[in-house]
Order: structure tokens, then C-alpha cells, then sequence
């Protein structure tokens, strides 16, 4: 599907402000962490720069790659940019932290990447260790802020430190409601670096401001930012329909609408199926050939959805009660609590608890994170 940037007119992304970051890179070898969102209006970051002579080195590459096609969770190996014969550096390989050698040289590492505003979205976990590299190494860290598209609201449990991984780092809700260059802001402020406060760490941040933004501005994508968010509807519903990442239900990668959709051969109601097929971004996906039967939310209305201002439980609650093995529900390894950020969320959701008792118990710690949050807001 074709994104539209109607809403996005009056919005513009740090990396179209080079008045105000471009100085910052004379006369320095800089280090991009970038992907294929990385736009300065029709132009690659990198093409945009390399044209206003700043000395790129070399580019690190998130999860899905430098040009955003690898399958959600495949390694990415190092190679070199075609057109310019830059080296491209895996941080979603062998290692996802830069080490000292792949840093030597960098006078500065410039992060642009766009993010969705969700806490196991991986963006966040590559700019946690580029900070961490950048604190370790002595080399400034500059962040092109961008729109946040969930940006409107902050929901979903607290992520307790037992259940730290690459799809969640911080003690942040699921939803959070701050742009990538705000949330720089927190981990760099609260001292989530290695070794924290009690030593001292940060990194040399620089942010570079979005215009004319606000948390409850409407922005609408004008690239997807992963191969399984195609449009604003499955960027809408990716906070609510990823938990079942960490089930036996499919949130629909491997058909034309991934985070659209979600099914399973075994769910009882039969009004709409669908079969998951090997495609780009998606090479093996859960139930491949499968027919699956579940909800079709392609018709969403995401206007309606967004004024709700949460996470949608009603389909986590919907798919449960639906499958009639209720103990393989979960799938094993504990993914359904990475994503959580803990295992009440599961508990709750095997015991029947009412939305309005799941609620309830995060009420506290979003509360105490609201708080947080609004030291680092650079909008209203």
C-alpha cells in the first residue's frame, strides 16, 4: 500500500533542518546509524550529506538492514554500500553494540532512524548501545529527532528489569509518547548507560529538533519503517497486536496486511481466514501454507482507534478465549513476557482478569513514568 504524507505537511523532520546540524559536521569523519527511513526529504541521509561535503566513514546498519529488507529477527551481515563503497556494519549480527575498532577514526556518530513510538520496536535498543559506545569511546552522539506516529499516548505494563532484552531495555511502558530524540534524552538523563549513575556514564548528546511538531500531532509515514508496518493502519496496531509475537496466534506477516490481521488454524470462529506465505521481510512466517481463521482488522478505523488514546486488549483477551489449547497458548522461551516486560500481563491474561483489572494494575507506574517523561519533552 502507498503511505500518504497528506498529514505531514507542516511537520518537518530534523534531517530537512541542515542549518542547524550541518555546522556541526564540518571538518568531522562521522559515522551514520541509519536505514532506508533515513530521508532528508527525497534524498538518503547519506546521499544528502556526501552532496553537502561531510566526511561519512561508515554507515551502521539496525535490525532489517541499511536498506530495511531483512526478515524481522534475521542476521544482518556486514557488507559495503553499492553506490558509494562505504562499509555497512551489522549492529544486528555478530555483535549489537560498535566495538572500539569499528568506531576508530569517528570524530562524531549521527543517528537517524525512524521509530514508532513502541517499546519492543529495536530502534530504541541500537540507539541505547551507539550511546553506550559513544559515552565508552569519548565520541559525540548527534540524534535527527523525527515524528513519533504512536506518539498521542503512553500505556501498557512497566518492563521490570528481570525481563531486559533486545526488545526492551528500560523500565519504560509499552507505549511511551516521546520521539526517538527525547527518548535519547531519558536514557542519557536518567543514566540507563552501563555502570549509570554511580559512575557517571553519558554520552555527548546533541539533539536536533523536530518543527512544528506536538505528542498529538497526526503524522503519517512516507516510508514504512519495517517490512511488516506497511501503512498507518499496522503502525496503529502494532502496540496492541505484537504480544501475539510471543503466542501461537499470527499477527498476519506472511499476507498482504502484517499487524492487520490475527489468526490460527485452531481458532474456533471460522468467518474469515487467511494464509500466511512466504514473502519479502517475512521468508518464514508462523503457520507458512497454512489456513488460518481469526479477525480481519483492515478496515480499522484508525481515527477512532487513536482517540481511544491505549493499547487495544480486547484481541489478546479475544485470541485466548478462542483457542482451545489454552496451555500451549504461550509459546515457550518466555518471548510473551519479553515483550510485556513482565509476566503478570500473561498471569493475568490465563486467570480471565477484566481489562479494567489489567488496567488498574498499571495504574501506579505509569503515573511515576509520566513524571519521568516530562523532563525530556522538547515538545508540547
Amino acid at each position: 500500500m502507498v503511505w500518504s504524507v497528506l498529514s505531514a505537511g507542516k511537520i518537518t523532520p530534523a534531517a530537512e533542518r541542515s542549518a542547524l546540524y550541518l555546522p556541526l559536521l564540518k571538518d568531522k569523519k562521522v559515522a551514520l546509524v541509519v536505514n532506508h527511513s533515513s530521508l532528508a526529504g527525497k534524498s538518503h541521509l547519506l546521499d544528502y550529506l556526501l552532496k553537502h561535503g561531510v566526511t561519512v566513514q561508515r554507515i551502521f546498519a539496525p535490525e532489517h538492514g541499511f536498506r530495511g529488507k531483512a526478515d524481522a529477527g534475521a542476521h544482518v551481515k556486514n557488507s559495503k554500500d553499492r553506490q558509494t563503497g562505504l562499509p555497512i556494519i551489522s549492529l544486528y549480527g555478530k555483535h549489537k553494540k560498535p566495538t572500539k575498532a569499528d568506531l576508530k577514526g569517528i570524530d562524531l556518530i549521527l543517528f537517524d532512524i525512524q521509530d514508532v513510538g513502541v517499546r519492543f520496536y529495536t530502534y530504541l535498543s541500537t540507539l541505547h548501545y551507539i550511546m553506550e559506545a559513544g559515552a565508552e569511546q569519548h565520541i559525540p552522539v548527534m540524534v535527527l529527532d523525527r515524528p513519533n506516529p504512536n506518539g498521542h499516548y503512553i500505556d501498557g505494563p512497566m518492563l521490570q528489569k528481570k525481563y531486559r532484552s533486545f526488545v526492551g531495555l528500560h523500565p519504560v511502558p509499552v507505549v511511551y509518547g516521546m520521539t526517538i530524540g527525547e527518548y535519547a534524552k531519558m536514557i542519557n538523563g536518567e543514566g540507563w548507560l552501563q555502570g549509570g549513575k554511580m559512575v557517571g556514564k553519558r554520552a555527548k548528546l546533541t539533539v536536533i529538533p523536530l518543527k512544528n511538531y506536538t505528542h498529538q500531532s497526526v503524522y503519517v509515514l512516507p516510508v514504512k519503517p519495517s517490512p511488516n508496518l506497511p501503512n498507518d493502519r499496522a503502525v496503529s496496531l502494532y502496540p496492541s497486536l505484537a504480544f501475539f509475537e510471543g503466542t501461537v496466534i499470527s499477527a498476519g506477516r506472511g499476507t498482504k496486511k502484517p499487524f492487520q490481521l490475527y489468526g490460527a488454524p485452531k481458532y474456533q470462529v471460522k468467518k474469515f481466514s487467511f494464509v500466511p506465505k512466504s514473502r519479502p521481510g517475512a521468508k518464514y512466517p508462523k503457520f507458512k501454507g497454512k489456513r488460518c481463521y481469526g479477525v480481519d482488522l483492515s478496515k480499522t478505523d484508525i481515527k477512532k482507534e487513536r482517540a481511544k488514546q491505549k493499547l487495544n486488549l480486547r484481541y489478546l483477551q479475544d485470541a485466548y478465549a478462542n483457542m482451545p489449547n489454552k496451555k500451549g497458548f504461550f509459546l515457550n522461551g518466555k518471548f510473551f513476557d519479553k515483550l510485556a516486560g513482565t509476566e503478570k500481563l500473561r498471569k493475568q491474561i490465563r486467570s480471565g482478569a477484566s481489562e479494567k483489572l489489567i488496567r488498574k494494575s498499571w495504574e501506579k507506574d505509569l503515573e511515576n513514568f509520566r513524571k519521568i517523561r516530562k523532563k525530556y519533552l522538547l515538545y508540547p
